[in-house]
């Protein structure tokens, strides 16, 4: 996690849970009931996340698996029938969430990129 002071980085924090539980049980409930707004809360979070949680040495990571995650995630979890309408609402709110702090971490990684 990046060094930040410590009220920054309690906010990195919840803004993670806060998201992370917000993608499930939107998911869960996406036949039922459904968040207006969804979207833009979960940008908006991750954005908080990609500013204040990555530390520059997990931007490889973080950009991989946010890549790995958009390309194999919806195929695979097809092969599911029973949960995956459930399965394919959950991927689709995680990667609004994780493509929100990845877009913020691509920058700062191509804005560190140009200070060299």
């Amino acid at each position: 996690m990046a060094k930040k002071s410590n009220n920054l980085g309690v906010l990195g924090k919840w803004a993670f849970i806060i998201g992370l539980l917000l993608t499930i049980v939107a998911g869960l409930v996406q036949g039922v009931y459904t968040i207006p707004s969804l979207a833009l809360i979960l940008v908006i979070l991750g954005l908080i996340v990609g500013f204040l949680n990555i530390a520059e040495r997990d931007t490889v990571k973080l950009l991989v698996a946010i890549i790995a995650l958009m390309a194999v995630g919806s195929f695979t979890i097809s092969v599911i029938p029973a949960i995956s309408n459930y399965l394919e609402a959950i991927l689709g709110n995680i990667v609004i969430f994780a493509g929100a702090a990845g877009l913020v971490v691509a920058i700062k990684a191509i804005v560190e990129t140009s200070k060299k």
